[in-house]
Formats: structure tokens, sequence, C-alpha cells
């Protein structure tokens, strides 16, 4: 990488967000929604890379699905590759690495997540791409704060520099007793899913742990169409690309891994709990978004887009009313969530 040479971000929108249903859907799922704020998560993830002295335009990998909403949201873009199907994130990335140069950094991010202190995560990069531009592929540690079981985790290595270390393993979610012991313990990270590299380090890790997938998203970008900004890689060879995460493709298999630890008040708002957790609370412990009025009601998140929702006598629900749909399920099982999705009843 030349010095000064700007980073790319690569900006990951291809997710369907079953787990925030009925609000998120296949047509339109989280990430163009305004969760956390009035903005939203796609635009915000967005704005924490719109410094141009410092970051290039981003490089968007999204479903072709929503081609049109990405371009409604986003006006500033290098390059919008749009994925005919997902593949998940390492032919995704495989994308994105393939339309940049070979010697640039890519900043990859999913589209979806909460970052609450993006100075923290600038501060971050910085570690991060003095490792990445010595061949390191850099993956972001998030700082544990509670003996969480829904999250992979990152044993850190030997010290790689300033608030850099290699990665000693991957650990997939682990039970409560192992995340607690991982929180004592000290020197393990949440795996968050957002990484920096190079992009020739991170082709030349595919080419020796994943050829099949290199080879086959690279026959189908060059055999699709490129207007110069919207690029759409062959339907059907793409669609022969091998499905698999970049963690199992590529990280937990790499000799150069790396960690930057850090806490910048991330969630991947994986769920409504996750959102209720992140919302300001009433005397009740009660969050509610849209029209709502919640009487003699605790520990209960309400989301509505349309239909006013009265609660009485009621603690620690979930209710979420969109459109014609109106989920309640125990607050504390939204993982659950999928299974209403998935219902052949609704």
């Amino acid at each position: 990488m030349n010095a000064g040479a700007r980073i790319v971000p690569v900006i990951l929108s291809g997710g369907a967000g079953t787990r925030l249903w009925p609000l998120s859907t296949p047509e339109r799922p989280k990430q163009f929604h305004a969760l956390t704020g009035t903005e939203t998560m796609l635009r915000m993830t967005a704005a924490r890379v719109a410094d141009r002295m410092r970051f290039a335009p981003p490089i968007v990998v999204a479903s072709a699905a929503n081609a049109d909403a990405i371009d409604a949201q986003l006006d500033d873009i290098g390059a919008l590759i749009l994925e005919p199907v997902g593949r998940n994130t390492a032919p995704a990335i495989a994308l994105a690495a393939l339309r940049a140069r070979t010697d640039e950094l890519l900043l990859v991010m999913p589209s979806d997540h909460v970052i609450a202190d993006p100075g923290a995560f600038q501060a971050a990069i910085d570690r991060a791409a003095a490792a990445a531009a010595q061949g390191w592929l850099m993956t972001f540690g998030i700082a544990p704060d509670r003996p969480e079981t829904g999250y992979g985790y990152i044993k850190r290595g030997a010290a790689l520099g300033d608030g850099a270390f290699a990665v000693e393993r991957f650990v997939e979610k682990p039970d409560s007793a192992t995340a607690a012991a991982y929180l004592a313990a000290g020197g393990h990270d949440w795996n968050g899913g957002i990484f920096l590299f190079r992009a020739a380090d991170l082709l030349a890790g595919l080419e020796a742990h994943a050829p099949d997938i290199l080879a086959a998203t690279r026959q189908a970008l060059a055999a699709g169409q490129n207007d110069g900004r919207r690029i759409t890689p062959d339907p059907a060879l793409f669609a022969a690309v091998r499905a698999q995460s970049i963690d199992h493709a590529l990280m937990e298999k790499h000799d150069r891994v790396g960690v930057a630890p850090v806490a910048m008040g991330w969630s991947d708002l994986g769920s409504w709990d996750a959102l209720y957790a992140l919302g300001g609370k009433d005397a009740g412990g009660n969050a509610a978004s849209g029209p709502a009025r919640l009487i003699d009601t605790s520990g209960t998140f309400v989301h509505s887009t349309g239909p006013r929702i009265v609660t009485v006598g009621v603690s620690d629900l979930i209710v979420v009313a969109t459109g014609d749909t109106v989920l309640i399920l125990p607050r504390g099982e939204s993982q659950r969530v999928r299974e209403a999705a998935a219902s052949t009843e609704l």
C-alpha cells in the first residue's frame, strides 16, 4: 500500500435480517431501517467511513434485489457489487477484493451493526492497519462485557505491536460456563465480523485455503455485467460458488491472522432482545418505539410501525407490530423469531 493511500471500505449488505422479523424481511432487511436513531443502519455504517481524506468511496456488496434501495440511501459509492444469490461472506469479500487494486487495504464491515463510540473504532482501525500493511489478515475483537454465548470468541496470542495481537485460536459459540471463564481470564474477545487486510493478502489466503471459492467467484465476476459502477456476477456461475463464511474458509486456517481488540459500544443487533438492551428505559424498565401506551407494565419492549400498542398488567414481553403482522413472545426468547418467520401458517 502506498504511503498515504486511502483505506477502501467494503460494506456487506447481503443479509436477510430474519432475526428482526417481522420488521426486517428479505425484501427490506434491517440495514434499511432506522432502529437506533433517525438514520438507517446502512447510512450509519457509511457515515463511519465518510472522511474522504482517510477512506475511499466504499465498495458495497449487496443482494441484487436491494440495488435500488442502496442507491436511494447512498450517493457516494465506488462500486456496487450485486449478488444474484447469497453465498455467505467468503465469496462476497472475494468479489470486493477482485474489484479493488491488489495493494489497497480493505476495511470489511457488515452494514447493520451499532458502534456507539466511533472514535474508538477509528483508533482500532489505525492499530489494525499497521499490522495489515505487514501482511496480516486483521479482525476486530470486541471487548466482552458479559459471558455471552451467542458470539464466537477470539483468543489473543503474541503481541504484534501497539494494540494488535496474533490470533491464537478462534472459538465457536461457548456454553455459559465457558463464556464466564473466558470473561474472567481475559485475553478473549468477541468475533464481530469486521476485518482489515490488503486485497492481495486476502486473495492469496483464499488461493491457499479455499481455491475453489476464489476460482469460481473470479469466473462468475469475469462473465458478469459491469457498467463501471454496478457490477453483477453471472447468475448461474455465482450460484455454483460454494457458500462459506470467511471465518471458516480462511481466517480459522491461515497462519497470519491478527486481532485488534476494541471497546466501542458494539452490537450486531442480532435479536429483539439486543435492541431492547440498547434502548432507553422508563421507570418500569420498558422500551417503546412507535405509538404505544404501557399500563402497569414492566420489562417490556414494544416496537410498532403502525398500530397503537397498549399493554396492561404484563411483564417481560416483546411486542412488534408492522404491516399486517404482530409478534408477541417472552423477552429472552427472541432467538425463536426465526421459527415464526419460517412458519408456513403465517
